[in-house]
């Protein structure tokens, strides 16, 4: 064998060994090129394995969004449309603008903003001005969820913030108008609509509505805000975010049972029942219970808080409904609730297994 035949016969073997010899040494000396399974490496806990992005849940959620949006869209025209597109553009322009203006990666492109953007325009009455959704958006946007840090650090849910902040203009904010009430889709505002009471309205003096059936009330035939209407498809929504695994049921769940309860062991008027149906089939209840309630960041990380959370939301949803000046109090219950998100995940975080309890040295 020649020399050159012996050099080609060395590198070859060395190549061929060098793993098997690499897996003798130390761990402290293992070639940081070896090829590793990635079922086999180990990264910081927590150890999740999915391939959920922020993006592919809120496309999710705007998907559950959409049964609702097209039935508030056919029961109240085109301008329902005309006011939940404004709400969406104003809130991924005011995104991108002041994410450009901080010189922070812009994030429009996760669609959160366009989810805020729908869940303030389906909060908002059709006969509102158009420049009602393009403020509530902006505020939204960035006073409760760009000065305080973006996506994930903002305290409480931003499209339930805006409305609130909305109801300084009362008059518009309640102003509601009959299904299929004819309205321009362009027009700045229209002073000439026709206010139409609410089954809240009745609710809140005790009386039961005859504006409305219980069956129109769960099908969403009824005055309201544009997405707020269809109880109906609005649990097709949640069942979809179900599936997907987006949300669990506790929160909702909790949420209207809890109004359920309350409303039938307390009602303001007979039969028990109804009263205590149209309760929960009026108003804003499914759609803040199944889509603001259980945002990610204002709500409970555990199971046992999110069931302490629901029912909180559900009882003072009732006692602001009964006393308070407003006729529906889901919203300002919501908005409660996220301020003791903190507490409640404090004091229900499951206890860690194994360690020894620290306690005074003794002497």
């Amino acid at each position: 064998m020649t020399s050159e035949e012996k050099n080609i016969t060395n590198e070859s073997t060395s190549e061929v060994t060098a793993p098997e010899s690499a897996s003798t040494e130390a761990a402290g000396s293992v070639d940081p090129n070896a090829f590793v399974p990635e079922l086999l490496t180990v990264t910081p806990s927590p150890h999740i394995r999915a391939y959920d992005t922020t993006r592919t849940i809120m496309l999710d959620v705007c998907i559950a969004l959409l049964p609702a949006l097209i039935w508030g869209i056919y029961i109240f025209g085109l301008r329902a449309l005309s006011v939940v597109l404004i709400s969406v553009i104003f809130a991924v322009l005011s995104e991108f603008v002041w994410e450009k203006l901080m010189k922070k990666p812009v994030t429009v492109l996760d669609f959160s903003a366009v989810v805020t953007g729908m869940l303030i325009g389906m909060n908002l009455p059709v006969s509102v001005p158009l420049w009602i959704p393009a403020v509530g958006s902006i505020f939204a946007i960035i006073v409760v969820k760009q000065l305080f840090g973006g996506l994930g650090k903002n305290f409480v849910n931003p499209a339930l913030a805006a409305r609130v902040f909305l109801f300084a203009w009362p008059a518009h904010m309640n102003t509601f108008v009959s299904p299929e009430t004819s309205l321009s889709p362009l027009a700045v505002s229209v002073p000439d609509v026709v206010a139409s009471a609410t089954p809240l309205s009745a609710l809140k003096n005790g009386i039961m509505p005859t504006s409305t059936t219980l069956f129109n009330s769960v099908l969403g035939f009824e005055s309201g805000c544009i997405g707020e209407v269809s109880a109906l498809l609005l649990t097709a929504g949640f069942v979809y975010l179900l599936v997907r695994r987006v949300i669990t049921w506790h929160i909702p769940v909790a949420f209207i049972g809890t109004v359920f309860v309350l409303a039938y062991i307390f009602p303001q008027s007979a039969p028990t029942l109804d009263f205590a149906l149209y309760e929960i089939f009026s108003g804003g209840l499914f759609l803040g219970a199944i889509f603001m309630a259980t945002d990610y960041v204002t709500s409970p990380i555990t199971t046992k808080g999110r069931i302490i959370y629901g029912i909180g939301c559900g009882a003072l949803t009732v006692f602001i409904r009964y006393f308070g000046g407003y006729p529906e109090g889901v919203s300002f219950a919501i908005l409660i609730m996220n301020l003791l998100v903190w507490y409640l995940d404090r004091y229900t975080k499951p206890k860690r297994f194994g360690g020894a309890k620290v306690g005074k040295a003794k002497n």
